[in-house]
């Protein structure tokens, strides 16, 4: 691929019609289909969906991609997205860690790197290492910046998707009102587009089931609790962009404070850093020998600490496992019972607990929401792996720049 970019100009379509970008768009989405296809898909005649298809080749934009097996009669032509387009960068930025992908436009990843980082440093330190980070990756694909087409980017926090900026986070202060997408117009000339963590989950999901839910959640816990929303096939960011921002619904008015100055969050009783703080306490308390011993050992307690307790029999720690789901779950029904969604994606490190955790956030959504609400509910862990947000991040990158005709906002 590095070398059939290399070779070409970097492409451009700021002048295509409308019916060729929603071929694009379509072809994106449907993942090597056929002409015929598309056609289906897009209610076009045959010979419209040819035509269009043939000036989309020739310009370089889209590519056949082999063969499919026939249903009788000629094997049909797979297309995708030409990789003359360049590449797409994604990031998803969380607050210990920080993931860096450069995809081809079918969104397979080309070159990847993860470490831990604390998003708490502020953009000043935290970009600097991100773009340094993109350079090496481009550096082992012998590319250049001009052949990344866009780039996308989740945080964890509210966005003002419009302008690539967060608003008042509160797990990384020091962003606030910081422009991302101005940071990397200092290298890149492509478009930049800034989005919450858990909308880009909710896009990764879109992806894997090549939008065929058009009303789902998908809920992120991790350090933090935060939920992404697609309604009618779209993710839905609210007037502000903060739609989704579920981890300081109160779950508890004498619960502990959060760290965005209120009591009982659901955030600050049931994330990660919440089962770890149960599993010191307990330990201390002696409630929980083996607990004890881990904190002795290691200085201190994890989620992971506790998941491994709880499958070895450790009636406290299951305990802890319980209580975070059940309120989890308490948070969960309230949105359902609004939102009415046909299913329920879990995700982020706490998925990592094990099905003691997913029992009992159903036991609880279950409980306390409205029967019809939760008559064809499917409530589940996310089926993605390791690579869920950078996914997320490139079908940002890739529909976002698709729709602005590769031009920059």
């Amino acid at each position: 691929m590095a070398n059939k970019l290399k070779e070409t100009r970097v492409l451009t379509w700021n002048d295509l019609s409308m019916a060729e970008l929603t071929v694009l768009e379509t072809a994106f989405w449907s993942s090597h289909t056929s002409r015929h296809a598309l056609a289906g898909l897009l209610g076009y005649s045959k010979s419209k969906a040819n035509a269009t298809v043939a000036a989309l080749i020739e310009r370089g934009l889209l590519q056949e991609a082999g063969q499919q097996p026939s249903s009788g009669g000629r094997q049909p032509e797979a297309l995708r997205l030409s990789e003359r387009l360049g590449v797409v960068a994604g990031i998803d930025l969380g607050a210990t860690s920080v993931d860096v992908a450069l995809m081809a436009p079918d969104l397979s990843i080309r070159a990847h790197h993860a470490e831990p980082i604390d998003v708490r440093a502020g953009p000043g330190v935290v970009l600097p290492r991100v773009r340094a980070v993109l350079r090496e990756l481009l550096g082992q694909l012998n590319l250049t910046t001009r052949h990344v087409m866009g780039i996308g980017m989740g945080v964890p926090g509210p966005v003002a998707f419009d302008q690539g900026m967060l608003v008042a986070p509160p797990l990384m202060p020091l962003w606030d009102g910081f422009s991302i997408r101005d940071d990397f117009r200092r290298e890149y000339a492509a478009p930049v587009f800034v989005d919450n963590d858990v909308n880009l989950m909710a896009l990764a999901e879109q992806w894997r089931l090549r939008r065929q839910l058009p009303d789902f959640l998908v809920i992120k816990v991790g350090t933090g609790v935060g939920c992404g929303i697609v309604c009618h096939g779209q993710v839905h960011r609210g007037a502000t962009g903060s739609a989704g921002d579920v981890g300081h619904i109160c779950v508890d008015q004498q619960g502990p404070l959060c760290h965005c100055g209120n009591r009982g969050c659901v955030e600050a009783m049931a994330a990660g850093p919440a089962i770890a703080r149960l599993a010191e306490e307990a330990a201390r308390a002696g409630t929980s020998a083996l607990l004890a011993q881990w904190l002795a050992r290691d200085g201190q307690l994890s989620p992971e600490h506790v998941a491994q307790a709880s499958r070895q029999g450790d009636a406290t720690a299951s305990a802890i496992v319980q209580r975070a789901g059940g309120l989890i779950g308490q948070m969960l029904a309230s949105v359902v019972n609004f939102f009415n969604p046909s299913h329920v994606f879990i995700g982020g490190g706490i998925t990592n607990i094990g099905p003691l955790f997913l029992a009992a956030v159903r036991q609880s959504v279950y409980q306390r929401s409205l029967a019809l609400s939760t008559r064809h509910l499917d409530i589940q862990f996310s089926p993605l792996g390791a690579h869920t947000g950078v996914t997320g991040a490139g079908v940002l990158a890739m529909q976002e720049t698709l729709r602005t005709r590769g031009v920059a906002p």
